[in-house]
């Protein structure tokens, strides 16, 4: 048997199944690893939606590759603007304008919307009731 420590809860592994010591719940090394599938399907699933969604709804599409062209982009809309680091002259940040705040006040129910019906209820029950 061995014992480790994780995010401040004792686990406990014997035979094949974990024990938290905080609840007492135990699981199966399988059952962890289909809840760990099921949050990255879901993780992946949210993600492909968020950005084609906020992408086709709003115009805040984005993928990694895209970043200085989206704040290009989000410029020439009036979404942002680009301020100097005073303290780096390298550095540039990007700041919302009025109108950029209010496009993401309006995107806003269109990410809450995807995150529901992407996460399992379960994990929204958990959520709310602050486990």
């Amino acid at each position: 048997m061995s014992v480790t420590q994780h995010s401040g809860t004792a686990v406990t592994q014997d035979n094949g199944t974990v024990m938290t010591q905080d609840d007492g719940r135990a699981v199966t090394h399988d059952s962890v690893v289909t809840a760990w599938r099921e949050i990255s399907a879901c993780h992946a699933a949210a993600c492909a939606a968020l950005e084609r969604e906020l992408g086709e709804r709003h115009g805040l599409g984005i993928s990694d590759f895209e970043v200085s062209r989206l704040v290009d982009r989000l410029a020439r809309h009036g979404l942002v603007e680009r301020c100097g680091c005073d303290v780096d002259r390298r550095g540039i940040y990007v700041v919302l304008t009025e109108a950029g705040e209010q496009r993401h006040a309006e995107a806003v129910p269109t990410h809450r919307g995807v995150l529901a019906r992407h996460l399992p209820v379960s994990m929204l029950s958990a959520a709310s009731s602050g486990r």
